[in-house]
């Protein structure tokens, strides 16, 4: 049997060498390819080999695993860099960063500070409402420290598990391990292959896809005592893994595979050098490994992870970029690594070597809540004053933000001096339409491929019922149409699909987009509503081409033929172009960033005729209330109409209730009110 107590002791510098060039490899990547490398798996491997090997040896010379105490003395060690790099990132942000973006870093600054960052961009990746995917956020690589920080949270526990049932049962204490962790690793890939597949974009960052990954790690340390090779093929061995994990960010788009089957690839070629060990000979590769610029490189590797992302990030924001140069992207490189020193060095070090806090596990946690306070406190401060600068402007009224009413010939339009532009672009990301909840029980749809519904307005003693169908640019609508609704009693009842505008089914759409059509046809029928509310017509981003939204006719006609009416609503325009940072990077010039209307909408409405044809169907047309007769503008009267490219904002849309309440009462022919102008002043 093996010395393992001796093996699993000694230092090895080549694998400190091994993180340096992951992290290098990761910096590489990321500043000159705009890939991902596979590095930072090669870090979850590491973690948990190194972790396993630590709690192995304490276990298997018998002493107490005392868990608590190693919590309290682990985050200690991992929050002051992080906290440094936080408190740099807000301040960064609060100078380079326009204001739509600071609810986004707020919400990111405080996942990463509780190390939960990893689930809330997953949840934004699927969000097709996100209105920043966080593909530029300074603080997206904080995922991969969430993942770990929750697998040293659980590992430990797996542990005392294993101990707990190896004295239990009189069996020891590694097989027992192996067992746990071979179980995890068994379970955790097959889910991960399964959901790299069905949805990867969530898979990325979810820690379940991620276990297997720690729990080859473990594997590894558990194994590597009783792996005798010969020094030839450990050799040979050494130098293949190195160079499968240098080719694999080259070879393989890792982001849009990761974390399947296919992360085996940089973990094997990890685990081949760790295997491959000390090998004594001037041609192994832990010679190389084991140089030591690398290794000092790879006590500073943590330092050099947090900060070079945001370094890039800010430098590319500030220089206008869209990627980093051979020239600036080494400087970036540099600047990156003068700072992880700094900050190993001057914050790291003096809060590890803190003798105070070691003598006891409150004074630990008293440092743990300090360093959180550290980073909590200017956050929240300035959460809190966004957020009042946000109610403030949401307080103005008519006079001051006249929005769509300032197009009204009969409205006169005097915006004071000193109002302000509303909604403050720090709430922008919140400019989506707002419902009362889940439509009562019995309008819930029966066919699950509807999901949930939901609605504004009661069923009870509703004068009308009316069904909003498709996508998002249906759904932003419901901020006017929720006004008319309460004015009229009208039951809206949505279901939708982001990405899913409604029509027939036709090839143009995906067959989950075809199917949820279908569905939700069959649901108006059975329901048989006063109308079906649809935005009829398409544009283009930038362009003229608007055409009628494909197999709109088929998709309409089986509700003129049930008496269902139909009201078909032209779409709004798109822009290549974020409308709103557009106009923060303009100062809010709304000269600078407006399209002639001639560029984003047809010149005749694709609409016209669709009421000959489809008898029973309302045309209802309201870009006049978002573009003059010329342009088509991001502000208007002191008000954003945008949100993002595309999708107009909840505050400006409320402007224009009045007018659409109008055009649905003429169009129809029902009986109604239009919604009252609060404010409103007409021409005398």
């Amino acid at each position: 049997m093996p010395d393992t107590h001796q093996q699993e002791r000694r230092y090895r510098p080549e694998v400190q060498g091994l993180r340096a060039l992951a992290v290098v490899l990761v910096m590489v990547y990321h500043v000159w390819l705009d890939r991902v490398s596979g590095g930072v798996d090669i870090f979850l491997l590491l973690s948990a080999f190194l972790l396993t090997g630590s709690f192995v040896r304490k276990m298997e010379a018998g002493r107490p695993l005392a868990l608590g105490r190693y919590w309290l003395h682990l985050f200690p060690r991992l929050l002051p860099s992080a906290a440094a790099v936080l408190l740099a990132v807000l301040a960064a942000a609060r100078v380079l960063l326009p204001a739509s973006d600071w609810t986004g870093v707020f919400r990111q600054a405080w996942s990463s500070l509780f190390y939960v960052q990893n689930w809330t961009l997953a949840h934004g990746s699927v969000d097709y409402y996100a209105r920043d995917h966080s593909s530029a956020s300074p603080l997206q690589h904080f995922w991969s420290l969430s993942v770990q920080g929750q697998v040293f949270i659980l590992w430990p526990l797996l542990f005392a598990l294993a101990a707990g049932a190896a004295a239990a049962f009189g069996w020891r204490f590694r097989p027992v391990l192996l067992a746990v962790f071979g179980t995890v690793f068994t379970l955790s890939l097959a889910f991960s292959v399964r959901e790299t597949a069905v949805n990867q974009a969530y898979a990325y960052f979810d820690t379940r896809t991620r276990l297997w990954e720690f729990a080859l790690g473990s594997l590894l340390a558990l194994a590597l005592p009783y792996l005798n090779l010969p020094r030839l093929l450990r050799i040979i061995m050494g130098w293949v893994g190195l160079a499968a994990m240098l080719s694999c960010g080259v070879l393989l788009q890792v982001q849009q595979q990761f974390p399947g089957y296919i992360a085996l690839w940089p973990l094997l070629a990890a685990a081949m050098i760790i295997v491959a060990g000390q090998t004594g000979s001037r041609a192994g590769v832990d010679r190389f490994l084991a140089a030591p610029p690398l290794v000092k490189l790879g006590n500073s590797s943590y330092g050099l992870y947090l900060w070079h992302w945001p370094v890039l990030v800010f430098w590319l924001v500030y220089s206008g970029q869209d990627s980093a140069g051979p020239v600036d992207g080494a400087l970036v490189i540099a600047a990156s690594l003068v700072l992880a020193v700094l900050s190993t060095r001057f914050v790291e070090a003096p809060v590890r070597s803190l003798s105070w806090s070691g003598a006891g596990r409150w004074r630990s946690a008293v440092v743990i809540a300090a360093l959180l306070a550290v980073v909590a406190a200017p956050l929240a401060g300035w959460q809190r004053q966004v957020h009042g600068t946000q109610i403030k402007v949401m307080s103005q009224g008519v006079a001051e933000n006249p929005g769509a009413l300032a197009l009204d010939p009969a409205f006169v339009e005097s915006v004071p001096a000193e109002a302000v532009l509303k909604p403050a672009v720090s709430s922008i990301g919140s400019e989506w339409a707002d419902f009362d909840g889940a439509c009562a029980p019995e309008y819930a749809p029966a066919d699950p491929l509807l999901g949930k519904c939901l609605e504004i307005g009661s069923p009870e003693g509703a004068e009308r019922t009316i069904v909003v169908l498709g996508d998002s640019h249906a759904q932003q609508w419901m901020a006017a149409m929720g006004p008319v609704a309460r004015t009229n009693s009208w039951h809206l009842i949505a279901v939708l699909k982001p990405g899913c505008r409604y029509g027939g089914d036709v090839p143009e759409r995906s067959a989950e987009c075809n199917s949820f059509n279908a569905a939700a046809a069959r649901y108006v029928v059975e329901r048989t509503p006063d109308a079906v509310f649809t935005v009829a017509s398409l544009t283009r981003e930038s362009s003229p081409e608007e055409v009628l939204v494909p197999g709109y006719d088929d998709g309409v006609r089986p509700f003129a033929e049930a008496g269902i009416g139909v009201i078909a609503l032209r779409d709004n325009p798109r822009f290549d172009y974020d409308m709103v940072k557009c106009l923060e990077s303009n100062e809010l010039d709304p000269a600078s960033c407006s399209m002639p209307r001639s560029r984003v909408l047809a010149p005749v409405s694709p609409l016209e005729g669709l009421s000959e044809r489809i008898p029973g169907t309302a045309v209802v047309d309201m870009s006049d209330r978002l573009c003059t007769e010329g342009e088509c503008p991001g502000i208007v009267g002191n008000m954003l109409v945008y949100m993002d490219h595309d999708h107009l904002g909840k505050t400006y849309l409320e402007t224009t209730a009045r007018v659409l309440s109008q055009r649905i009462l003429a169009t129809t022919g029902w009986d109604g009110e239009p919604v009252p102008a609060e404010g409103y002043q007409p021409v005398e």
